[in-house]
């Protein structure tokens, strides 16, 4: 027998619905950000995660709330908020959406896509590294260290677009500049957001691995983490540390 919980469909807001309606919390770093719906991830939690962004990037973030939710979903041209994980709207969810609502920058982030602390943490940290660096740039002495490992030819990369636009960058033409500076922005964001994710939960770097490219080499990725951890210290409460395995 079907209870009705199973029968009926998510009820679905709209994206203005949501902010009116649900009470906005700031952490300590001055980061705002709501809950609406069944999420997936423990209030505690999602105040961990929040406040592990240093000081230093969140005064990035002024105007940003982050709204998580169970679905973001896009219906033809519009987005819609859903206030329960929903089989039928789940093929029509994305990770995230950016709007612009008043004078608010608001980012809603699907928890129920990903329903584990780890990636929802990711997403989060992911979408913070792209917006401080669009809004501060990216730092010389970064990405100095990025074009040493680069023209060395270390192995592998952080993301996707990272590794397609190191190959654009070392190739001698006439947008080689341009490359090289959204290559630099690339590799920055995601750095950020690794040393994010690092702060907030122990991370296995493996984890971080995915098909479409080849992970960079974990001695490089240490030395990328700790010159972001230079730039942009930990917050008191919260420490960033690399540990190396040995091997059995």
């Amino acid at each position: 027998m079907l209870t009705m919980s199973q029968v009926a469909s998510a009820i679905t807001r709209s994206p203005s619905e949501v902010v009116r309606q649900s009470p906005v919390s700031q952490a300590p770093n001055g980061i705002c950000y709501a809950v609406s719906g069944e999420v997936s991830v423990a209030a505690t939690d999602l105040e961990k995660m929040v406040s592990a962004v240093p000081d230093s990037l969140a005064a990035a973030l002024q105007g940003t709330a982050y709204y998580f939710v169970p679905l973001t979903v896009n219906q033809g041209d519009e987005t819609v908020i859903a206030d329960r994980y929903d089989v039928a709207l789940s093929d029509n969810a994305v990770c995230h959406r950016n709007l612009e609502l008043g004078n608010s920058h608001c980012v809603f982030i699907s928890t129920r896509l990903m329903d584990d602390k780890f990636s929802v943490a990711f997403e989060f940290y992911i979408n913070v590294g792209h917006a401080v660096v669009e809004k501060t740039g990216v730092s010389r002495e970064f990405a100095d260290l990025v074009w040493k490992q680069a023209e060395s030819k270390v192995r592998g990369e952080t993301s996707l677009d990272a590794s397609e636009l190191r190959k654009l960058a070392m190739e001698p033409g006439p947008d080689t500049e341009k490359h090289k500076n959204e290559y630099f922005a690339a590799a920055f964001s995601d750095a950020i957001s690794i040393y994010l994710l690092s702060l907030f939960i122990d991370v296995d770097y493996y984890d971080l691995r995915e098909r479409d490219y080849t992970l960079l080499a974990p001695a490089q990725m240490a030395e990328r983490l700790r010159k972001v951890a230079e730039l942009f210290p930990a917050n008191p409460g919260f420490e960033f540390a690399i540990h190396y395995k040995r091997r059995g």
